[in-house]
């Protein structure tokens, strides 16, 4: 069904009266549409189910929507964008290049004057795309993630304790905020909101950095061995501290991919602030100073719990 706002080519206003739900908590009321079933949105669709939500799934193939089933990732699940014809809140878990360049049978698959939100790890430019679009869309981040992708990466309570972030603008409908909240807060997810800019400096240093300082320090373990046997002995030493400090390194590729180039100038200050720290310690090291090192390593623990 196509929404009045994308039959008419010109701005999208206001909906009409009749299309917008009471200000219920939406997650109750009606089914929740979650478009894609990898590991944020397979996760959210599980914890739903768990709060007697009914979900309503739409997905790309379907051999995804077959094995989505076979999980019991959510009560209805199809490739054919009817599936999300009853939602008033529509969660769009999609990678950033399809979230930023959506197709027209998406956009014509939502639901005349239903909330939607997103659940990209970037906001500005996904904030700039959608907001024109959509009069009740609600730009959101839940930071919570493993290693894996995909269909059977869902799992339950992904975001309890976790950020769950909003970055409303000046034209987000408050109502609608307050229906992305209560999502996000049944799902024991912390709410969080802020400007989309400050998010993306932010997820800069703390998300996105840190993906690709750990695939350095994998790529840098590999490379740094030059001999077979070594190369052998340096993997069967790896315990648990690499394991920790791998571990987004190890994660989809495409991802980490689609964050640098969505947030390539915040991603590339942090770059530079990373550089400069490490390039500080290496002098300490390889110059003795020692006693400036444990220093700077005890700085270093006294940082961490805060941040954690």
């Amino acid at each position: 069904m196509v929404s009045a706002g994308f039959q008419h080519g010109g701005s999208v206003g206001s909906w009409p009266e009749q299309a917008v739900p009471a200000m219920t908590e939406l997650w109750r009321e009606r089914p929740v549409g979650i478009v894609g079933l990898g590991l944020i949105g397979g996760s959210l669709a599980l914890d739903l189910r768990a709060h007697g939500a009914r979900v309503h799934a739409l997905v790309h193939r379907q051999t995804t929507a077959q094995r989505a089933i076979e999980r019991g990732l959510a009560d209805r699940i199809a490739t054919d964008s009817q599936v999300l014809v009853d939602c008033d809140l529509v969660v769009l878990a999609l990678p950033l290049d399809r979230l930023l360049n959506p197709a027209p049978a998406l956009l014509e698959a939502l639901p005349a004057g239903a909330v939607l939100t997103d659940v990209g790890s970037v906001k500005a430019p996904v904030l700039d795309r959608w907001q024109p679009l959509w009069p009740r869309f609600v730009a959101g981040h839940p930071m919570a993630g493993t290693a894996l992708a995909g269909v059977e990466a869902g799992q339950r309570e992904l975001f309890k304790g976790r950020p769950w972030v909003a970055t409303p603008a000046a034209e987000t409908d408050p109502e609608a905020l307050e229906q992305v909240k209560a999502l996000a807060e049944v799902v024991g997810a912390r709410w969080i909101t802020c400007a989309a800019a400050a998010h993306d400096r932010a997820v800069a240093l703390i998300s996105h950095l840190p993906v690709l300082v750990s695939a350095a320090l994998l790529l840098a373990a590999d490379h740094a061995a030059p001999d077979p046997e070594l190369a052998g002995l340096v993997r069967a030493l790896a315990s648990s501290g690499f394991a920790d400090t791998t571990r987004v390194g190890g994660g989809n590729p495409e991802l980490g991919t689609l964050m640098a180039t969505h947030n390539q100038a915040a991603l590339g200050e942090a770059l530079l602030a990373y550089g400069q720290q490490l390039g500080a310690l290496q002098a300490l090291v390889q110059q003795g100073r020692f006693d400036q090192l444990e220093a700077s390593l005890r700085l270093a623990q006294e940082l961490r719990p805060p941040f954690l």
